[in-house]
């Protein structure tokens, strides 16, 4: 497993001193999940990372918070070889056992820089996708501060990861024209997911699903998000053209027909 401090040894430090700063007793655990934990960082993979709180923020913390996270977060796309893109997700302990979807107390990510340099703040939100990171955490996040993730978070009911992943679909393909190549391998895990129960890297995943796809061009389209998502192959407008339509298309029939 690759160490995501090797490539950015001072971005998670500064994340949790930001945490610390603005949430001080109130922060009760900072998981490392994702691609750091599940198959090693890749060469655009976000540094993913969630923090359970007590209580939730006031305006002014979530300010402090924000204003921090600009700061340490790389633009998307990140330059090879230097600071990553942070992804973090804030949920208050008293929200995690309790509703569908999952809510957040706050979340920071680089699709969002524009929104809010705009001047919007990150407010609590539910989503099904919060069910699904909460879902993987608990099973595989690493602490880097606080209990083992699996004593501080509840487990997922399966119907509830099963109903996340339905109602998740319509925004994730909304979302293919801009971001192919990730929302190809996002559905190929939520396949994954959907007939073993396991959550595993999208690289894995895609290598799980080939096989299983009848038509070789379709396949060969998914083999080539999985190889632009190891660095190993260039982005391609056939990720976000008519085939990449046809392929999410028969990934979401297929998931569909096991929830």
């Amino acid at each position: 497993m690759q160490d995501s401090t090797a490539e950015s040894p001072d971005q998670i430090p500064a994340v949790m001193a930001a945490l610390k700063d603005v949430c001080g007793e109130a922060l009760l655990a900072l998981y490392l999940h994702g691609s750091a934990v599940s198959g090693g960082l890749r060469p655009q993979s976000d540094i993913d990372l969630l923090a359970i709180v007590a209580q939730g923020l006031a305006e002014d913390r979530r300010a402090r918070l924000l204003a921090a996270l600009l700061r340490i977060s790389a633009r998307h796309p990140a330059r090879p070889g230097g600071p990553r893109c942070i992804e973090l997700l804030v949920v208050r302990a008293p929200d995690l056992a309790h509703g569908f979807p999952a809510r957040a107390e706050f979340l920071y990510g680089e699709w969002l820089r524009g929104d809010f340099e705009a001047g919007e703040s990150p407010l609590p939100s539910r989503d099904p996708e919060y069910t699904l990171l909460l879902a993987q955490a608990q099973r595989q996040a690493r602490p880097l501060f606080g209990p083992p993730a699996a004593e501080m978070l509840p487990e997922i009911p399966l119907g509830h990861i099963r109903r996340a992943m339905r109602d998740a679909l319509p925004a994730l393909l909304a979302g293919l024209p801009g971001d192919g190549r990730n929302v190809l391998l996002t559905l190929a895990r939520m396949w994954h997911t959907a007939s073993t129960g396991a959550f595993v890297a999208k690289d894995a995943a895609a290598a799980w699903t080939m096989p299983q796809i009848p038509d070789p061009q379709d396949a060969a389209v998914l083999d080539h998000a999985r190889r632009a998502y190891l660095g190993e192959a260039a982005e391609e407008c056939r990720l976000r053209g008519n085939e990449a339509r046809r392929l999410a298309q028969h990934l979401r029939d297929r998931i569909l027909a096991l929830l």
